[in-house]
């Protein structure tokens, strides 16, 4: 999923020592007329603990009996649904996944189970009518990153459990991003319908097959269903949150996002115009790979740091003091050294260190290259001048910016650069999205994990993005996406989740995550 970002890096950029300062931005060192990226100081307001929210004390035994009676066949259930791929990029298996999971939904029970029509791949709805007095919202994403089968210990639709130092994990794409905890969810919701005949909450399904592509038709999806979910009390998106030593992280909040391609193409101002020609000619005919090189160098600093679109960092908004409390209650787990080592970088942007770090992660914009390519990148030689030169970008919003004034900023500065000739087209865009911890859905889940001795990290946002704005900006509706349980390989090779934890290994095992989410489901009912 866009996220990207794993239970380890969430954690990410945490400090020991917080400055009271006024919150206004202030500018960084830099050379005169150069643009500056937007900076906050930690003010010291006082941290957010979240042992001070009461574990919750609910019992459940029959129903967590017949999850570890049942236990077997509900891991059959996670690797059923590993085993069906569920490309989006490629549309491999898109339809047969869509239509296993609304199936899996009619099966259990919901009264409306149904596959949604967009311009895309389909969404699936479901509704589950408890005549319960709350409900609540799933997000769901069925769709899967592509895979390279020589990159991986096992064949990744496979659905094998194999031994891990971490102990059994189930280790195929989609694993942990995100089959196997949606499955986990669904199986802790069928274990409370088997013993108790019903669910505690009404239920609402919204689920998608293009997350992995950025959403584009997720809006569509929403519109169906728009008047009745703003009547639901929370969305919950299951998500693998801990690691080993059973640390959880809790986000309330994603960036936004914009990605783009930009394009130089030889056209009748220069440049080969219809395909590839002898290199010899560069003498005397523009290249499109060095006129895109120009373009894209021109939208940064020159260590490609800050962003010198006019206006780009104006409408960031400023820390809140909720913010800056769960912030400074983030401290005390910080661990640099062991940060910069799982992710393999020596330092970060600027040298920056502790809470300078973590203000930079939370609250700048970026621009990144995610990829370009242009002409012939085989092995040997072969000497071309390429017609065309292609580059894929994204850009990381913070809360506050608009990613079409975003875009539109780009396109403006790129024209007035003298870049008209090269090409934009949006693939994705969408807003920032953010949470209130003081939200009854948020406390619930904080309550729960303190229930199981998890050390709960709270953090304002991640820097990875999800079209989390449809329910907070658009529907008004508090989301968390947590839940006990370890993964990591996400849409990367050797992909997995952990099944059962191996002696000394505190993540929870396949049993305890559903019990987990029986628990959250009672809380909220509360």
């Amino acid at each position: 999923m866009n996220l990207t970002l794993r239970p380890v890096l969430y954690s990410v950029l945490v400090l020991a020592v917080a400055a009271c300062t006024d919150p206004t931005p202030t500018p960084l060192a830099a050379a005169a007329n150069e643009p500056v990226r937007p900076h906050f100081e930690i003010k010291n307001v006082p941290a957010f603990d979240p042992t001070s929210i009461a574990a919750y004390d609910g019992d459940h035994a029959d129903v967590y009996a017949h999850i570890d009676q049942n236990l077997d066949s509900h891991v059959a259930q996670l690797q059923r649904w590993v085993r069906q791929p569920s490309i989006s990029a490629e549309n491999n298996g898109v339809l047969e996944m869509a239509e296993l999971l609304r199936q899996d939904l009619e099966d259990m029970g919901f009264a409306e189970a149904e596959l949604v029509s967009t311009d895309g791949h389909p969404g699936v709805w479901g509704y589950y009518d408890a005549g319960a007095e709350k409900t609540l919202m799933l997000y769901m994403m069925y769709d899967v990153q592509p895979v390279n089968p020589d990159d991986w210990q096992v064949a990744p639709f496979d659905g094998a459990l194999v031994d891990h130092d971490l102990g059994s994990v189930l280790m195929a794409r989609g694993a942990t991003n995100q089959k196997g905890p949606q499955r986990a969810l669904l199986n802790a919701l069928q274990s409370i319908i088997d013993v108790q005949g019903t669910l505690p909450v009404n239920i609402m399904v919204a689920a998608e097959g293009e997350e992995e592509l950025g959403s584009p038709h997720y809006p569509q999806i929403i519109d169906k269903y728009e008047e009745r979910l703003k009547h639901a009390d929370g969305v919950l998106f299951p998500f693998n949150s801990q690691d080993r030593e059973g640390g959880l992280t809790l986000s309330l909040g994603v960036k936004g996002i914009i990605y783009f391609e930009l394009e130089a193409r030889g056209d009748e101002h220069g440049g080969p115009m219809n395909n590839e020609i002898h290199g010899s000619y560069k003498a005397v005919v523009d290249a499109p790979a060095w006129r895109l090189n120009q373009a894209l160098a021109s939208l940064t600093t020159e260590d490609g740091n800050t962003i010198r679109v006019p206006g780009y960092y104006d409408a960031v908004r400023p820390p809140s003091d909720e913010e800056y409390s769960l912030v400074n209650g983030m401290l005390k787990t910080w661990d640099e050294d062991r940060i910069k080592q799982q992710l393999g970088v020596a330092r970060w942007v600027d040298g920056k260190t502790g809470g300078e770090a973590l203000m930079e992660y939370l609250y700048t914009p970026t621009l990144n290259i995610d990829g370009m390519w242009s002409g012939y990148t085989g092995e040997g030689v072969k000497t071309i001048l390429p017609h065309v030169a292609t580059a894929k970008l994204d850009s990381r919003l913070p809360p506050g910016i608009d990613p079409d004034q975003a875009l539109a900023s780009i396109r403006t500065h790129l024209d007035e650069q003298g870049f008209t000739d090269i090409s934009m087209v949006t693939k994705s865009s969408y807003p920032a999205s953010q949470t209130s911890v003081e939200t009854p859905l948020v406390k619930a889940a904080i309550g729960v994990f303190n229930r199981y001795g998890a050390t709960v990290r709270v953090q304002p946002r991640l820097a990875g993005s999800a079209p989390f704005y449809q329910f907070t900006e658009r529907l008004k509706l508090p989301m968390v996406f947590t839940g006990l349980g370890l993964g990591t390989g996400a849409h990367g090779p050797n992909e997995f989740m952990l099944i059962a934890p191996a002696e000394g290994v505190k993540a929870a095992g396949l049993a305890e995550i559903e019990k987990g989410y029986v628990d959250l489901v009672y809380a909220l009912s509360r």
